[in-house]
């Protein structure tokens, strides 16, 4: 039974991942108050979730955030770890149904600061529409982690809907969501800048909802993905050599916030290459643009939603970018990461 004394102390002690009574506390006096729902306030050894409405199939999906800072304009490592968990299900065709969430903390963390990230992932899981159902805590000693590690397995249901990369067809049109790498720039930031004050902010946030709508308004896209690791470039080369096709984009057309290009020049980025974590890259057949169009900018996360490219005929595999200048230049995938612990 969960203790009812007071939290001991003001920080993350080694003894409140042992398993305890300080385990108790911790759970009881700052994750239940702030995650607790019928089902995970149970305290079971696993979450027991309603059955699946007939015809659907269960998506299952894992990530694991690591983000630097713990928190940074426009979000922190709490938004982080729902709406990427939520996003990738949503990508699928999913709605999620419940996250099972992973506590890694450091020795010495602040208890106001676990409380603030908590504080966070259920704001965010109530944005979403999704509960918390089960999870675990860690603690490591000091020097041993940076401060909070989260571990994320999202469950969700997906109807007879098929959205994958055999699907796309020549002609078939590419739309972004919205402005691309405010995400890790703003991370980059805060990270290497902290004194400089900016007005970027990032994207991250679910996008189930939207999602959900744009599938319910056309039933001709064919395939999404969250551009995250990686960025807008990193997505379009993968796509155009799984699928052998060769892929055209204009970089007139790819929304770029001024703000967020300028940092990125000063700070040696390119965009395309920058990650995002509130945004999604569409594959829609042609008939189906202006209803795909109408669906994403009706919602706050998607009022930018633009085609900015389209899938040729010929079979090369490679994915090119017609440049402002009148240049061409393939964009391939990165081949390490840009910018480490960016999620």
């Amino acid at each position: 039974m969960a203790s009812e004394q007071p939290f001991t102390g003001s920080k993350i002690s080694l003894a409140h991942g042992g398993g305890g009574q300080l385990t108790d506390e911790l759970i009881s006096q700052c994750v239940l108050p702030r995650l607790g729902n019928s089902i995970l306030s149970d305290l079971l050894d696993s979450a027991i979730l309603p059955l699946l409405a007939a015809g659907e199939k269960p998506t299952l999906t894992i990530d694991s955030y690591v983000v630097q800072p713990l928190f940074f304009p426009g979000g922190d490592i709490g938004r982080l770890c729902v709406s990427g968990t939520v996003n990738d299900l949503a990508v699928c065709g999913a709605r999620p149904l419940g996250i099972a969430l992973s506590l890694i903390l450091t020795e010495g963390l602040p208890k106001s600061t676990l409380e603030k990230v908590l504080d966070s992932t259920a704001a965010t899981a109530k944005e979403a529409g999704v509960r918390i159902v089960t999870g675990d805590t860690k603690v490591v000693g000091h020097g041993q982690g940076d401060g909070i590690y989260i571990t994320t397995a999202g469950i969700g249901a997906t109807a007879c809907y098929k959205l994958h990369p055999d699907l796309i067809e020549p002609g078939d049109a590419i739309i972004i969501s919205g402005n691309i790498a405010d995400h890790g720039m703003a991370v980059m930031l805060a990270r290497q800048l902290p004194q400089v004050q900016s007005a970027i902010a990032s994207d991250v946030a679910p996008l189930n909802q939207m999602i959900a709508s744009l599938l319910q308004a056309t039933a001709g896209v064919k395939f999404l993905r969250d551009p995250t690791r990686g960025g807008l470039a990193g997505v379009c080369a993968d796509l155009a050599s799984r699928t052998g096709r060769h892929i055209t984009l204009e970089e007139n057309l790819i929304p770029v916030d001024p703000r967020t290009r300028h940092v990125a020049e000063m700070l040696g980025a390119d965009p395309l290459d920058v990650a995002n974590e509130g945004k999604v890259l569409a594959v829609v057949r042609p008939g189906a643009v202006q209803a795909a169009l109408a669906a994403l900018q009706a919602d706050p996360h998607g009022v930018n939603a633009r085609v900015i490219g389209q899938v040729d005929a010929t079979g090369e595999g490679v994915c090119e970018l017609h440049s402002t200048l009148g240049g061409r230049r393939i964009l391939l995938k990165a081949y390490g990461e840009q910018l480490p612990r960016i999620c």
